[in-house]
């Protein structure tokens, strides 16, 4: 009888090991976890880089002026549509971007400059990765140059450093 118990006893102990091991397996419940939105607008436009939920979205406008990085910057600073808003999609770029200029860089890089009006160097990091990453969708779409090309931000108070979009 003894070697039945200790059979079973270790059959147990066992189990119980086996249902601990499996309860604390160090995963946490969570509440439901959303992405991002869906792109919105057309299947086909130009492509503006808005902030939600403190992260860039990716929308698509339908163009109604040739899709020239400037416009499209031109776009980005006039900020967020009301269907936009509505998604509680924003903008940190400021409304005195615009007029800019987008040019090929002065070096071999391949990059692309963007001149602006305003302090460039006081850009939020939010505004200047929309920057980036509007302006070199749109180089793109137009062949001027690749989307992963840096893009520098020069304004009257000097110049950031060259940087591709964060999320290509």
């Amino acid at each position: 009888m003894t070697g039945r118990r200790t059979g079973h006893a270790l059959l147990a102990g066992g189990l119980l090991l086996g249902t601990l091991l499996a309860a604390g397996c160090g995963v946490r419940p969570s509440a439901v976890i959303t992405g991002r939105p869906a792109v919105s607008g057309p299947g086909q436009g130009v492509a503006l880089y808005l902030v939600g939920q403190g992260e860039l979205v990716l929308v698509l406008r339908s163009a109604t002026a040739e899709p020239a990085p400037a416009n499209v910057l031109a776009l980005l600073a006039a900020g967020p549509e009301e269907t936009e808003r509505r998604q509680g999609l924003t903008s940190e770029v400021p409304a005195g971007l615009d007029p800019v200029t987008v040019t090929s860089a002065a070096d071999q890089s391949g990059g692309l400059t963007v001149r602006t009006t305003t302090a460039a160097r006081a850009l939020s990091v939010n505004a200047v990765n929309q920057i980036v990453c509007t302006v070199a969708d749109a180089a793109a779409q137009t062949g001027f140059t690749n989307s992963s090309a840096p893009v520098t931000i020069v304004g009257p108070d000097g110049a950031r450093p060259p940087q591709r979009c964060p999320i290509s």
